[in-house]
């Protein structure tokens, strides 16, 4: 790290946790986060004033005004923009020393494969479960740690699948993929604004937490907030050995 790195990073760096070897860690990563919304938001800003050397921020919608009641990544001026293009001006205008790859398209198939193949950790930040489930399958197929949140109304939650470990539960184990599952959406619903960046910052801790390999991750739980009345819960997630999605694994 250079002189300005050191000073940018130095809160960082006096974790005895975290250290120069942590940092370096950040440095030299790559972060997928997939969705660039409300969750993305509060994710992908940390991600970047925690120096994490390369992000992919992928989502394949435009700021609208509806989304800047929670949406920081965004602002007034770039309505009608795509969000990856205006998170990635935000990124880079609170980091300059870091790489950001903005994907204005709905990552799928074989592109979807090959950006979570080449990632460090995945962040879904997305708003529904096709998404969902394909990240996972994606993360399953190339053992990949994934960070997953989820935000509606007033309750959230939270999620490590590191798929590194044959033990850890994939997202399918904890929601099976069915037809006739109802979606919720804040289109619809409604959602308090600190939510979304509670979740979203939780997600960036976990990862950045895995990059580091600093303390216990969330693997293996699901963390839930009411945030009407500040509780958190947390469930322990098992493996299903027969899931239809990781159990060849």
């Amino acid at each position: 790290m250079d002189d300005q790195q050191l000073l940018r990073y130095a809160r960082h760096i006096l974790l005895d946790e975290l250290g120069i070897e942590g940092q370096e860690a950040f440095l030299a990563a790559r972060v997928l986060v997939v969705g660039a919304g409300g969750l993305g938001s509060p994710a992908a800003m940390y991600l970047a004033s925690a120096g994490v050397g390369h992000i992919v921020l992928a989502d394949d919608d435009i700021v609208e005004l509806s989304n800047l009641q929670r949406q920081l990544l965004h602002t007034t001026d770039r309505l009608g923009q795509p969000k990856a293009a205006s998170g990635r001006a935000t990124l880079l205008a609170l980091n300059p020393g870091i790489e950001v790859q903005a994907l204005e398209r709905r990552l799928l198939g074989a592109e979807l494969d090959e950006q979570v193949a080449a990632a460090d950790v995945v962040l879904d930040c997305s708003d529904n479960f096709a998404t969902r489930h394909q990240i996972n399958r994606a993360c399953v197929r190339h053992r990949k740690p994934l960070v997953s949140g989820a935000a509606i109304r007033f309750d959230g939650q939270v999620g490590v699948f590191d798929l590194r470990d044959d033990a850890a539960p994939c997202y399918h184990c904890l929601f099976p993929e069915a037809d006739d599952v109802e979606e919720a959406n804040c289109a619809t619903m409604g959602v308090f604004a600190p939510l979304v960046g509670i979740i979203g910052s939780t997600q960036a801790a976990e990862a950045l937490k895995l990059l580091a390999g600093v303390g216990t991750s969330l693997s293996g739980r699901l963390l839930h907030l009411d945030v009407r009345n500040m509780q958190w819960r947390s469930m322990n997630v098992p493996r299903d050995h027969e899931c239809a999605v990781c159990a060849g694994r």
